[in-house]
């Protein structure tokens, strides 16, 4: 039997899972737009493997697994069909979970997501793995600094940057060692031409982290996908949760079910 995550449900209405980025969890990510998107779609939130009460596995994480993980859990949660989307690292997993579960998922979003890691992705991500597992005390600079545009941090008190980066920061944990080297193996530009349902891919013009060309390279590869772009860094879903919250909403009513 496939394990399940721990998770949330908000609201009622037609299902709606959001999967979560790498080191975060389904509120840390998507807690900005819950409220609205809850409001006409029952929203199960699920923990990746490693985050949340989610427990880790003996052996490496897996990206087949947890898009399994995932149907389950949306099915624990009452959800027989669902829209999937997913930030960051929680798109190629929605990836994984439209290509895997194609009778259940209705729809797909991604946000600041990728299909596999462009060169500039990678060294970030390398550098966040090797400042995590030394515990490197400026680890929450370096990510608050990628994650954020600069038009943003430029308007934040010093006190305030400061409480960002230390919220960044801690302490190494298994659960985000296990995340980040799951991230550093990502590559599912093969499954993008099997997609078979409405896409949206909403890309950051200001995104250091993950470079806007990676969901040119998504919207590109899925047939049919829309492409949205939004202002603001990585972490745009913070910084103006409006615009990307518009996009979803503008893309779940075009997906409503018939009444």
């Amino acid at each position: 039997m496939t394990d399940l995550l721990s998770h949330e449900v908000r609201g009622s209405g037609p299902g709606l899972v959001l999967i979560h980025g790498t080191g975060s969890t389904g509120l840390g990510s998507w807690g900005t737009v819950i409220d609205q998107l809850a409001s006409d779609h029952t929203v199960v939130l699920p923990n990746l493997p490693g985050s949340g009460n989610s427990p880790l596995p003996d052996t490496p994480l897996d990206i087949n697994t947890i898009a399994d993980q995932i149907a389950a859990t949306a099915r624990a949660a009452g959800l027989e069909e669902f829209i999937v989307a997913g930030a960051s690292l929680g798109a190629p997993v929605a990836i994984k979970v439209a290509v895997r579960h194609p009778r259940r998922v209705r729809g797909l979003a991604t946000v600041v997501g990728y299909a596999h890691l462009r060169t500039t992705l990678r060294l970030n991500l390398e550098l966040w793995a090797a400042m995590h597992e030394r515990g490197d005390e400026d680890l929450g600079k370096f990510l608050a600094s990628i994650s954020f545009s600069e038009e943003y941090l430029a308007t934040l008190p010093p006190e305030v940057v400061q409480q960002v980066c230390e919220r960044f920061g801690g302490p190494p944990t298994p659960g985000r060692t296990a995340q980040l080297a799951l991230t550093l193996g990502i590559d599912v530009r093969a499954d993008l031409k099997d997609i078979r349902v409405p896409t949206l891919v909403v890309a950051a013009t200001g995104d250091r982290f993950v470079a806007p060309e990676h969901s040119v390279e998504l919207a590109a590869g899925i047939p049919g996908a829309q492409l949205v772009q939004v202002p603001g860094g990585h972490a745009s879903i913070m910084e103006d949760p409006e615009r990307t919250r518009g996009a979803l909403l503008d893309f779940l009513r075009g997906l409503a079910p018939a009444s």
